[in-house]
């Protein structure tokens, strides 16, 4: 029988990484590299995350696809016909100390051409410094050729869509969206299971080994939605719950993200038959099943197979997380259109950002 499962996190040095995701969250970073992303749920091709609690420590997360869909999906998988899923998320913190490059992940409809996978993604800002921005989309008027005139001399960076950010605001990336993460933000990072990364611009900076970071920007002008103008945060707002309070984030084919605050003493009831994660943003916490209990503090993510009916959250200190289920079937808006569902072929491209 599976239970809530920890994960070893994968740690990315990366050129405008820092290390505040040790400052925040108290995660064993390698000395004296920046760190940009901690991978926390992997299941990528040389990335595979190891479990850390429990009878299958030591084992990974591709493992547990692979011996026990069933359990962690829900009782679709092993029916005649059915074929085992793919693990369904790839699950991030980023620290962004200096500017991500301009990057856009390719569409579904293209991306195989390319020979990548499409990329839809959503970000929660957990942490920013005052003045802390994202880049998404384009202003508005921008035209392709003006894109392509600007990322010839080396001004490209004028054509996008900057917003300041805050903690708590959230915005959904599409494949196809033009985006970067500006300075001074950590994020949580959900996305699905790709990793494929075209840069358009870098900023004119070299990379980690001194020289200048490749970009693609040929395959970047396949990609990049040029109908896309100055995308707004998404703007739910918390909702009363039995539990304490509920924000709806984002809902499509690929996951639903919702927000949860909750006050210490108060459990949160999981909801049973689907997978799903809890993603630790402040406070303390547990994941009580079956009168065992897993500890949570703030930068900590379980992975709660499908078989756990009876799985809540409960909260000792006042709290707030992020809960990740299985998107929807249909398309449902929410302050963005979001991208087709769509498989993804297990290719890894260039997804260092």
């Amino acid at each position: 029988m599976l239970y809530p499962i920890t994960f070893k996190p994968i740690f990315k040095e990366r050129v405008w990484g820092g290390r505040r995701i040790a400052e925040l969250y108290d995660k064993p970073l390698p000395a004296e590299v920046p760190i940009g992303e901690s991978w926390e749920i992997s299941d990528r091709p040389g990335d595979v995350s190891v479990i850390t609690n429990g009878a299958l420590a030591g084992k990974d997360l591709h493992w547990l696809v692979e011996h026990h869909a069933k359990e962690l999906f829900g009782e679709t998988v092993g029916r005649e016909g059915s074929a085992v899923p793919r693990f369904p998320w790839l699950i991030k913190i980023l620290d962004a100390q200096d500017k991500l490059s301009l990057q856009v992940h390719p569409p579904a409809e293209i991306a195989a051409e390319l020979g990548g996978e499409p990329k839809t993604e959503m970000w929660y800002v957990a942490a920013a410094e005052p003045g802390a921005d994202i880049f998404v989309g384009l202003r508005n008027g921008v035209t392709r050729a003006e894109f392509e005139r600007q990322t010839a001399d080396g001004t490209v960076a004028d054509c996008f869509h900057r917003i300041e950010v805050k903690p708590g605001d959230c915005m959904f990336l599409r494949s196809g969206r033009v985006h970067a993460l500006g300075a001074g933000s950590v994020i949580f990072e959900i996305q699905e299971n790709s990793d494929t990364t075209y840069r358009v611009f870098d900023w004119n900076r070299v990379g980690l080994d001194g020289k200048p970071r490749d970009l693609h920007v040929e395959n970047s002008m396949r990609s990049i939605d040029f109908d896309d103008f100055e995308p707004s945060l998404i703007t739910t707002r918390f909702e009363t719950a039995e539990f304490g309070a509920l924000r709806r984030l984002v809902h499509n084919p690929l996951f639903k993200v919702a927000a949860v605050r909750t006050s210490a003493g108060n459990t949160t009831p999981l909801h049973g038959r689907e997978l799903q994660v809890v993603a630790s943003l402040s406070g303390r916490m547990q994941i009580i099943w079956e009168g065992t209990k897993l500890e949570l503090a703030a930068g900590g993510f379980a992975l709660v197979p499908a078989c756990l009916n009876d799985a809540r959250v409960a909260a000792e200190t006042d709290s707030e997380w992020l809960w990740v289920q299985p998107g929807a079937k249909r398309d449902i808006r929410i302050n963005d259109p979001v991208g087709h569902s769509h498989a993804t072929p297990t290719v890894h491209l260039d997804g260092s950002r």
